[in-house]
């Protein structure tokens, strides 16, 4: 089935995070796959799996890579925050038919760390030890930075749902330089599909600087956009149907054929 979109969550979250864009999309003829990373499908008010602490990129790569060769052909893979770092890493490795980017954590090389990023991952990088302990944001660190733009009564609706999540993954992403295993690391020529980038003005954990030069890791293949009204939880947020309108529109521009 050529019209499927393989979904991809980021920190915290599960594949409950897609709800909005599996409807949109379901409805407009896509079949929508949007899996659970591994330890993540847990009760949040539960402690977290003991093996989660240290449960790298490359684990959550393993997994997904896994159920995608199960599959019999290339999927659209989608990825946001992390899951578009993850999706980036998939990509590489020739698993996708085009890529989405919704607010992607940056790969090996782009900095991601300021004053408003890590504000919003405090909590975890204060443990000394984090790389290898599971990590929450506290409520005010996740309303602070990706949850600037909802809504008050859904901040706290949304909050009570995330789980922990690695300490490892963590720091593969915000202390690249110190990771040994070079786990975030990209081979921007593998990638060679078409590749829609997505970032967003008032996103505070990941900067739209920070995606801008994501896009420009693949200049032969990627399209940028960028929304003023939005912040790092587009796919929740209110209006989120019109980045989901024009990722649609994209899609029906370099796969004509779904």
């Amino acid at each position: 089935m050529n019209g499927t979109i393989f979904m991809i969550h980021g920190m915290w979250s599960g594949g409950w995070y897609w709800d909005n864009y599996r409807r949109f999309f379901e409805e407009r003829g896509y079949r929508c796959l949007a899996p659970t990373l591994r330890f993540h499908d847990v009760d949040p008010r539960e402690p977290p799996h003991p093996g989660l602490g240290t449960t790298s990129l490359l684990d959550y790569a393993s997994d997904l890579e896994n159920e995608l060769r199960k599959l019999d052909y290339q999927p659209v893979i989608m990825g946001h925050s992390m899951g578009g770092l993850l999706a980036q890493i998939l990509g590489s490795r020739g698993l996708a038919r085009a890529l989405i980017l919704l607010t992607p954590a940056p790969p090996r090389g782009i900095l991601v760390l300021n004053p408003s990023s890590v504000r919003g991952v405090c909590n975890c990088l204060k443990r000394w030890g984090f790389w290898r302990k599971p990590c929450r944001q506290t409520y005010g660190e996740a309303v602070y930075s990706t949850m600037n733009l909802l809504p008050a009564e859904e901040q706290k609706e949304n909050y009570d749902k995330l789980v922990f999540e690695s300490g490892r993954a963590v720091f593969e992403i915000g202390f690249w330089f110190l990771d040994r295993s070079r786990a975030s690391e990209v081979d921007a020529r593998s990638i060679t599909c078409p590749v829609l980038v997505v970032g967003s003005a008032q996103d505070r954990i990941i900067p739209a600087s920070v995606v801008r030069k994501i896009a420009r890791r693949y200049p032969q293949v990627a399209t940028y956009r960028e929304y003023t009204n939005h912040a790092h939880k587009v796919l929740l947020e209110p209006g989120w149907q019109d980045a989901a309108k024009d990722i649609a529109g994209w899609l029906k521009q370099v796969l004509p054929e779904n």
